[in-house]
């Protein structure tokens, strides 16, 4: 069975989808897609190319759906995601109100008081946090060694490739965060072997 003919509804969260060359996700586009979505298309005005590269606040929604499947597990994952620059790491494919991503992709989070954002591991891509509003303790896992790091307002950090990381919002007030992923389409990320999300249907 080829990938593309994987339903990845029925595939637990860390099963690995190999494609032929290796890769973790078949839909990983190729460096001239990716090139192609950033130019300007033939019969587009310069105009009309510039304005397709804006995402404003206004054109965008929190997708509380985007990770669903972890807060139907438990409601303490529930957080929305808000894209800005193609759809992140959170599984969502497609998002044609999203800005093409060409190297990195770009959301915000919305984290409600004392929710958390599982363990999680991406092994292609560093993850940047950028808290924009609240506090968050981020968590960081390793080869059996731990760090930990509370960030406020307009502190980041930078994941890299490899690492576990963990979000917990330790503040009174909703929490929102900028997200980065230093690809166009990342692969899915997956939790640790012993996680109950690991077992869980996407």
């Amino acid at each position: 069975m080829s990938t593309s003919q994987i339903d990845t509804n029925q595939v637990a969260a860390n099963a690995p989808v190999f494609n032929e060359v290796g890769l973790m996700d078949a839909n990983i586009p190729a460096e001239s897609s990716i090139q192609r979505a950033m130019l300007r298309q033939a019969d587009q005005s310069f105009a009309d190319w510039m304005k397709s590269r804006i995402a404003t606040r206004t054109s965008r929604q929190y997708d509380w759906d985007a990770l669903k499947f972890q807060a139907d597990f438990d409601p303490k994952y529930r957080r929305a995601q808000m894209r800005y620059v193609g759809t992140g790491g959170t599984g969502v494919l497609k998002d044609q109100n999203a800005v093409p991503s060409g190297h990195f992709t770009f959301s915000t989070m919305l984290i409600p008081a004392g929710n958390i954002g599982p363990s999680h591991i991406h092994y292609d891509v560093e993850e940047i946090f950028f808290v924009m509003r609240g506090q968050m303790k981020v968590i960081c896992e390793k080869d059996g060694e731990r760090f930990e790091a509370v960030l406020g307002e307009r502190d980041l950090i930078s994941v890299p490739p490899g690492v576990y990381r963990e979000e917990h919002n330790t503040g009174d007030e909703d929490a929102l965060m900028c997200v980065m992923l230093g690809s166009p389409r990342p692969i899915t990320p997956t939790y640790p072997p012993d996680s109950p999300l690991a077992k869980i249907k996407r």
